[in-house]
Protein backbone atom coordinates (compact mmCIF):
# COMPACT_ATOMS: atom_id res chain seq x y z
CA UNK A 1 0.00 0.00 0.00
CA UNK A 2 0.68 3.96 -0.60
CA UNK A 3 1.31 6.23 2.30
CA UNK A 4 1.54 9.19 2.10
CA UNK A 5 3.59 11.63 4.27
CA UNK A 6 2.56 15.31 4.19
CA UNK A 7 5.66 17.05 6.23
CA UNK A 8 4.67 21.05 7.29
CA UNK A 9 6.87 23.65 9.19
CA UNK A 10 5.45 25.10 12.69
CA UNK A 11 6.11 27.91 14.48
CA UNK A 12 5.08 26.28 18.00
CA UNK A 13 4.70 22.40 18.26
CA UNK A 14 2.04 22.02 20.94
CA UNK A 15 -0.20 24.86 19.66
CA UNK A 16 0.20 23.54 16.29
CA UNK A 17 -0.78 19.73 17.53
CA UNK A 18 -4.02 21.34 19.25
CA UNK A 19 -5.24 22.40 15.76
CA UNK A 20 -5.29 19.61 14.34
CA UNK A 21 -6.54 17.60 17.59
CA UNK A 22 -9.53 19.77 16.85
CA UNK A 23 -9.81 18.95 13.69
CA UNK A 24 -9.92 15.29 14.88
CA UNK A 25 -6.46 14.07 13.39
CA UNK A 26 -4.97 11.59 16.00
CA UNK A 27 -1.55 10.99 17.40
CA UNK A 28 -0.28 8.80 19.10
CA UNK A 29 2.23 10.75 20.97
CA UNK A 30 0.75 12.51 23.69
CA UNK A 31 4.06 14.36 24.59
CA UNK A 32 6.16 16.31 22.46
CA UNK A 33 9.28 14.41 21.02
CA UNK A 34 12.04 16.65 19.98
CA UNK A 35 10.96 19.18 17.48
CA UNK A 36 8.42 16.65 14.78
CA UNK A 37 4.79 15.43 15.84
CA UNK A 38 3.03 12.42 13.60
CA UNK A 39 -0.54 12.97 13.02
CA UNK A 40 -2.89 10.04 11.20
CA UNK A 41 -5.23 11.13 8.78
CA UNK A 42 -6.01 8.04 7.11
CA UNK A 43 -5.54 4.62 7.10
CA UNK A 44 -2.86 6.09 4.28
CA UNK A 45 -2.06 9.39 5.03
CA UNK A 46 -0.24 10.82 7.81
CA UNK A 47 0.57 14.44 8.64
CA UNK A 48 4.27 15.09 10.19
CA UNK A 49 4.47 18.46 11.96
CA UNK A 50 8.13 19.53 12.04
CA UNK A 51 9.23 22.99 14.04
CA UNK A 52 10.55 25.34 11.53
CA UNK A 53 13.90 24.51 12.45
CA UNK A 54 14.32 21.17 12.06
CA UNK A 55 12.05 21.20 8.92
CA UNK A 56 14.74 23.70 7.84
CA UNK A 57 17.36 21.52 8.85
CA UNK A 58 15.72 18.48 7.08
CA UNK A 59 15.42 19.62 3.81
CA UNK A 60 18.17 22.01 3.50
CA UNK A 61 16.36 25.71 2.20
CA UNK A 62 13.96 27.95 4.00
CA UNK A 63 10.89 27.26 4.94
CA UNK A 64 8.49 29.09 2.60
CA UNK A 65 6.88 32.29 4.10
CA UNK A 66 3.18 31.70 4.06
CA UNK A 67 2.86 35.65 4.81
CA UNK A 68 3.59 36.16 0.89
CA UNK A 69 3.78 33.40 -0.49
CA UNK A 70 1.85 29.12 -1.05
CA UNK A 71 4.10 26.36 -2.11
CA UNK A 72 1.46 24.22 -2.01
CA UNK A 73 -2.26 23.55 -1.47
CA UNK A 74 -2.93 20.46 0.68
CA UNK A 75 -6.45 18.63 -0.47
CA UNK A 76 -8.00 15.88 1.31
CA UNK A 77 -11.28 14.30 -0.04
CA UNK A 78 -14.16 13.74 2.43
CA UNK A 79 -17.52 11.54 2.45
CA UNK A 80 -19.86 13.88 2.31
CA UNK A 81 -20.63 17.49 1.99
CA UNK A 82 -21.26 18.02 5.52
CA UNK A 83 -18.58 16.71 6.73
CA UNK A 84 -16.50 19.23 4.37
CA UNK A 85 -18.39 22.16 6.12
CA UNK A 86 -17.95 19.94 9.35
CA UNK A 87 -14.07 20.11 9.08
CA UNK A 88 -13.61 24.08 8.05
CA UNK A 89 -15.87 25.04 10.59
CA UNK A 90 -14.10 23.26 12.84
CA UNK A 91 -10.58 24.78 11.63
CA UNK A 92 -12.05 28.35 12.12
CA UNK A 93 -13.41 27.43 15.51
CA UNK A 94 -9.72 26.31 16.60
CA UNK A 95 -8.35 29.41 15.28
CA UNK A 96 -7.59 28.87 11.38
CA UNK A 97 -9.27 31.08 8.53
CA UNK A 98 -12.38 29.80 6.49
CA UNK A 99 -11.48 30.57 2.66
CA UNK A 100 -15.38 31.22 2.70
CA UNK A 101 -18.24 29.10 2.01
CA UNK A 102 -18.01 25.79 -0.12
CA UNK A 103 -17.96 25.64 -3.76
CA UNK A 104 -19.95 23.37 -6.26
CA UNK A 105 -18.66 22.50 -9.32
CA UNK A 106 -21.04 19.40 -11.36
CA UNK A 107 -20.57 16.30 -8.67
CA UNK A 108 -17.23 18.07 -6.63
CA UNK A 109 -17.66 20.58 -3.47
CA UNK A 110 -14.69 21.81 -2.12
CA UNK A 111 -14.06 24.59 0.95
CA UNK A 112 -11.00 25.68 1.96
CA UNK A 113 -8.99 27.26 5.15
CA UNK A 114 -5.51 28.39 6.44
CA UNK A 115 -4.20 27.19 9.51
CA UNK A 116 -2.18 28.93 12.02
CA UNK A 117 0.78 28.67 10.51
CA UNK A 118 -0.89 29.89 6.97
CA UNK A 119 -0.95 26.56 4.82
CA UNK A 120 -3.40 26.55 2.50
CA UNK A 121 -5.84 23.65 2.88
CA UNK A 122 -9.10 21.95 0.74
CA UNK A 123 -11.28 19.22 1.56
CA UNK A 124 -13.67 17.79 -1.44
CA UNK A 125 -16.14 15.76 -2.11
CA UNK A 126 -17.24 13.79 -5.03
CA UNK A 127 -20.33 12.89 -5.20
CA UNK A 128 -20.98 9.99 -7.69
Amino acid sequence: MTMTFINLPVRDLNTAAQFYRALGFASDQADLDGDTMVFTISDSTRLVLHLRSGFESYTGVAATDTETSREVVVGLSAQSREQVDDLVDRAAVAGGQSLGPGMANGPMYMRGFRDLDGHQWSFLHLSS
